[in-house]
C-alpha cells in the first residue's frame, strides 16, 4: 500500500541524526511518497556531507532558508485562503505561550513556522506530517495542524524531551497527535504516565535499527596495544563523559595501556579537554570531533571496546552501530538502554555514575580476551534479532500503513 507523507526535522541532515535520514531511505524504498521539511539548515557545509546527505540536502525544504520573505508569503496566503485555521492557529500559538513573554515569543516564532510550513506540505498535496522529536519541531507540526487539513504524527525519543513537561506542551501534542512512535517500551512507558488511558492506543513501539551490512564485524584483537575503548556521542553533561574520562585515568594510573577516542562535539569539550590535561593523561585520549558516517565506521573498525557512561538516553544507535560490528560494549543500566543491551549477555552493564564499576568494567575486558570474543558477536546477533534497520523500517511503515492508508 502506498503512503505519501511529509517529514519535519529540527535539522536535515544531522551528525547525531543520521538514523532519520536512514530510515527515510528506507520508507522511499518501499515505495513511500516523504517530501523532508527542515526548520534549520544541515549541521555541515556541503563539502563535509556525505554523498547520501548532499542528495537529501538539494531536495529539502529549508524553513529558515526561506527567510523574511517567505514567512511573510506564507503568513498572508494563510490569512486570505483559509482565515479559520489562520485565527485557530494563532489562538492557540498564544494560549501555548501563556503570560511569559520569552515563551510567548517563541510560540509565535513556531506560529509562523508553521505557516510556511502548511504552505508547503499542502503545495505538495499531504495531508499528514511526521514529525522526529517531540521538542522543538513537534510545536510547529502540532500548529500546521491547527491551521491546515493536515494531522500529525511524532517520533518519541526520550528521555530529554520528558524532562519538562509543561514547558513543551507535551499533553497536548500527545493530545492532539493522530498516533505517536516511541523507540522502545521505556519510552512508551513514560507517554502513558503523562496522558489519559484514552489515548495509550496511539502509542506504537517502532524501534530503530542499523544496517548490518553497512556495520560489519571489524578484526578482532587478541591483545592489543593500546587498547582502543571508544566514545561517540555529543559531548554533553547527560552522557557522562566526564565520568568515563575519570574511569580511565585511573586505569591509566594503574599502568595501563589505554587509548580513549571521544567521537563527537559539543559544550563538554573544553572542560574535558582541560581534565585530560590536568590529570596528564596526554596522548590517551583522542578528540575526534564530530565526524560523517564514511569516517565512523573506520574509527570503529580499529576500538577493542565501546563506552558509554550515559545518566539520561533513549535506546542509542551509537550502541547498535558497535554491537553491529562485534565492538564489545560497556554502558549503564538506565531507561531504554536494557532493552538492547542485558547484562554478561550483549554487553556489560554497570550504574550510572559509578567510576569504580565503569573502571572494573573495562579492566575486566582489557584481560579477558575470551570475554570479548563472546560479547561482541553476541551483541552483533541481538541487533539482527531485534535492531535490524530493514526489519525495523518495515515495522513503521506498517504503522503508517495502518494509521494512514490510502488516504494519506
Amino acid at each position: 500500500m502506498s503512503v505519501r507523507l511529509a517529514y519535519l526535522v529540527s535539522r536535515y541532515p544531522a551528525i547525531s541524526h543520521t538514523f532519520i535520514l536512514r530510515e527515510v531511505l528506507a520508507l522511499r524504498a518501499r515505495g513511500f511518497e516523504i517530501s523532508v521539511a527542515s526548520i534549520n539548515d544541515p549541521d555541515r557545509p556541503d563539502a563535509g556531507l556525505t554523498a547520501e546527505e548532499r542528495a537529501e540536502a538539494a531536495s529539502t525544504y529549508y524553513v529558515k532558508r526561506h527567510g523574511v520573505p517567505g514567512a511573510f508569503g506564507a503568513f498572508l496566503s494563510a490569512l486570505f485562503t483559509r482565515p479559520a485555521g489562520f485565527f485557530r492557529g494563532l489562538a492557540s500559538a498564544v494560549r501555548l505561550g501563556g503570560t511569559d513573554p520569552k515563551a510567548l515569543a517563541k510560540q509565535l516564532a513556531y506560529f509562523v513556522e508553521a505557516l510556511m510550513v502548511g504552505r508547503f506540505v499542502t503545495k505538495k498535496g499531504l495531508s499528514h506530517l511526521h514529525v522526529h522529536f517531540m521538542t522543538p519541531a513537534s510545536a510547529v507540526g502540532l500548529l500546521v495542524s491547527k491551521v491546515f487539513p493536515v494531522t500529525f504524527s511524532m517520533t518519541a525519543h526520550g528521555p530529554d524531551e520528558l524532562y519538562d513537561v509543561t514547558a513543551y506542551r507535551l499533553r497536548e501534542k500527545l493530545e492532539a497527535s493522530r498516533f505517536v512512535c516511541t523507540i522502545g517500551r521505556y519510552c512508551r512507558s513514560q507517554l502513558m504516565r503523562l496522558t489519559d488511558p484514552c489515548h495509550w492506543e496511539k502509542y506504537e513501539v517502532t524501534p530503530l535499527g542499523v544496517d548490518l551490512a553497512a556495520f560489519s564485524p571489524r578484526p578482532f584483537r587478541e591483545a592489543p596495544d593500546p587498547f582502543e575503548v571508544i566514545c561517540v556521542g555529543r559531548l554533553v553533561p547527560a552522557k557522562g563523559q566526564h565520568v568515563l574520562l575519570s574511569a580511565v585515568a585511573g586505569l591509566v594510573a594503574g599502568g595501563r595501556r589505554i587509548l580513549l577516542r571521544f567521537v563527537g562535539d559539543g559544550p563538554d569539550r573544553a572542560s574535558l579537554e582541560e581534565e585530560a590535561k590536568s590529570r596528564g593523561l596526554g596522548p590517551a585520549v583522542v578528540f575526534e570531533g564530530s565526524v560523517n558516517q564514511d569516517r565512523i565506521r573506520a574509527l570503529y573498525g580499529t576500538a577493542d571496546v565501546f563506552a558509554l557512561a550515559s545518566f539520561a538516553e533513549g535506546i542509542p544507535v551509537v550502541l547498535m552501530e558497535a554491537m553491529a560490528m562485534e565492538i564489545p560494549c560497556v554502558t549503564t543500566f538506565i531507561t531504554g538502554i536494557p532493552e538492547l543491551i542485558r547484562d554478561g549477555v550483549d554487553g556489560l552493564l554497570v550504574a550510572p555514575s559509578d567510576e569504580e564499576a565503569l573502571a572494573g568494567a573495562l579492566a575486566r575486558l582489557m584481560d579477558d580476551p575470551a570475554l570479548r570474543r563472546t560479547l561482541g558477536p553476541a551483541g552483533r546477533r541481538r541487533v539482527a534479532e531485534r535492531y535490524e534497520l530493514t526489519r525495523n523500517v518495515e515495522v513503521l511503515a506498517k504503522v503508517f500503513q495502518k494509521r494512514l492508508g490510502e488516504a494519506s
